[in-house]
């Protein structure tokens, strides 16, 4: 059965931006800010995205945030501004979406992939030293699902040597790393992908940092390398964050943290329900994380049997990511040696449906549909 066969009959669907939109009149204000930006006659690099840059890095606790036109722009343009690029390196996490990668290569560097923690699907900071070569110019650990990295553990290797640490926040818009907000450091690239914590009406993406050269770097590059029209001083490219998702993040930042707290109700209920159930594994938390759960993610060696009798029951679920970064077709080749534990990730993750809109109705079903399909399987 296809995804959007089971979509289309889900009691429970995956993420539907509509009941997101219908919480707290989300949806009025929503037309209301685009009407508002219509009217206005000003479509790019005005008083929408001005305001948002301003409010978004106060959010994350720091001082500079430049809106762009996607995510996987805010890292490409990030590593950059910091130099990058023919005959560089740049470490990335084995498990991760790809975009963490296809930035690293759009710049002309090379991604050098370190495996993942064992109970965990985030970077390993104990491999990350084996990784460094004089070539290494950046480190780029993902927040993945939207829970921090130990960022401690990897300044341990990367400061004393001076190399950036880039994160990729594109799953993390809320997370706290021992208090601080994610984004609070060095330089974090955020995601605006409409599926995401805080999501826009279309693509867009962010830098937040600490560093107001990197920012006007990175502003520079976003607009055809220019400050001033005509006069160009970097071959740069066109990736602004628009008016319209500029407005349409500004209504939905203030609900983010109330947002992000129902998605940690959803989690620990998922968690608890699901606790001992034979095969399958459910996510760990560290004692020095806030995790956002971008999304909830179990682990099981019968993904696709427990995924179909999940299709079966009306619930919907997806699987990030079925195929690890270095075995797709654009990477076959390029790494020397394995990523086994990379590839029993992408082999065992199971996404289950995750946000804000979900019923405590909702909830059950989902814990009820799969401790059905596990307890079956197990008879």
């Amino acid at each position: 059965m296809t995804s959007t066969a089971v979509a289309a009959q889900a009691l429970v669907p995956f993420h539907d931006l509509r009941d997101l939109h219908a919480l707290d009149g989300v949806q009025e204000e929503l037309d209301a800010a685009v009407l508002r930006v219509t009217r206005s006659g000003r479509y790019l690099l005005g008083a929408e995205l001005a305001a948002f840059e301003e409010e978004f890095a106060r959010y994350c606790e720091n001082a500079h945030c430049v809106g762009l036109g996607s995510g996987l722009d805010a890292l490409e343009l990030t590593l950059r501004a910091l130099g990058i690029g023919a005959g560089d390196e740049v470490v990335v996490p084995g498990h991760t979406f790809i975009a963490t990668w296809l930035a690293v290569s759009a710049t002309g560097a090379r991604p050098v992939p370190v495996e993942p923690e064992p109970d965990s699907f985030l970077i390993d900071p104990e491999r990350l030293e084996a990784a460094i070569t004089p070539r290494t110019k950046a480190v780029m650990p993902v927040h993945t699902y939207g829970h921090p990295v130990d960022l401690d553990a990897i300044d341990a290797v990367t400061a004393p040597r001076g190399i950036p640490v880039v994160e990729d926040a594109a799953q993390a818009h809320g997370a706290r790393y021992r208090g601080r907000r994610i984004g609070s450091r060095h330089a974090a690239a955020f995601s605006f992908y409409p599926g995401k914590n805080l999501g826009a009406l279309g693509d867009g993406g962010a830098v937040v940092t600490a560093d107001r050269g990197l920012a006007e770097r990175i502003r520079l590059l976003r607009n055809y390398g220019s400050r001033e029209k005509y006069r160009h001083e970097a071959r740069g490219t066109n990736s602004r964050l628009d008016e319209i998702q500029a407005a349409a993040l500004r209504v939905k930042l203030p609900r983010l943290d109330a947002w992000n707290a129902r998605r940690d109700a959803v989690a620990a209920r998922y968690s608890q329900g699901l606790a001992g159930l034979p095969g399958i594994t459910v996510p760990a938390v560290r004692s020095w994380a806030a995790p956002v759960w971008h999304q909830y993610v179990l682990r099981t060696p019968h993904r696709d049997r427990l995924r179909r009798a999940l299709a079966g029951a009306g619930v919907e679920s997806l699987v990030h990511y079925p195929v690890a970064v270095h075995r797709s077709d654009a990477y076959a080749g390029t790494v020397a040696g394995e990523l086994p534990h990379s590839e029993r990730l992408a082999a065992e993750v199971l996404s289950l449906p995750m946000g804000p809109q979900l019923t405590a109705k909702d909830v059950e079903t989902v814990i009820t549909a799969v401790r059905d399909a596990t307890e079956s399987s197990h008879d």
